[in-house]
């Protein structure tokens, strides 16, 4: 039996000051709406790496110390399974800058519901702020479901 299968592995951080987060509204031809910024593991590149990384080329921030508190991941129409790495971070440093990816603006956290997000963000918010599970999957058969820790 085959154990490999076709995955694309990306990251996404929430990035909190007080009673602020830090959110992004992507432009992108994949994905538009609100977000917490993120996106691609390169080849070989560690995932804490990459958060970090993508973090400072959303956000002109560079975060220290981002804590893994979950996972979202599914399978693609084609077959390929997306694993998206949640993280969570407070300390912080640089200057806010948007770049050509989306805007990027604080918002109180109690506020982000509101905003018109990506599809999930309820869930997710689930895994970044009260920790109630830390698995978000779907598969064709049974849509969207979180998976208790």
């Amino acid at each position: 039996m085959e154990r490999r299968e076709q995955v694309v592995l990306e990251n996404m951080c929430m990035i909190r000051d007080g009673s602020k987060v830090l959110v992004e509204d992507k432009t992108g031809k994949d994905i538009r709406g609100i977000i917490f910024p993120g996106g691609h593991v390169e080849e070989h590149e560690p995932v804490v790496d990459s958060v970090i990384r993508e973090i400072k080329e959303e956000t002109g921030l560079t975060i220290e110390d981002p804590v893994l508190c979950g996972v979202k991941n599914w399978i693609d129409d084609d077959g390929t399974r997306y694993i998206v790495f949640l993280f969570k971070a407070e300390k912080f440093s640089g200057t806010l800058t948007s770049s050509s990816e989306g805007q990027v603006f604080w918002t109180e956290i109690d506020e982000v519901l509101k905003l018109p997000w990506i599809w999930g963000m309820d869930n997710l918010m689930k895994i970044f702020v009260d920790g109630e599970f830390s698995e978000y999957y779907m598969n064709a058969k049974d849509g969207w479901k979180p998976l208790m820790k």
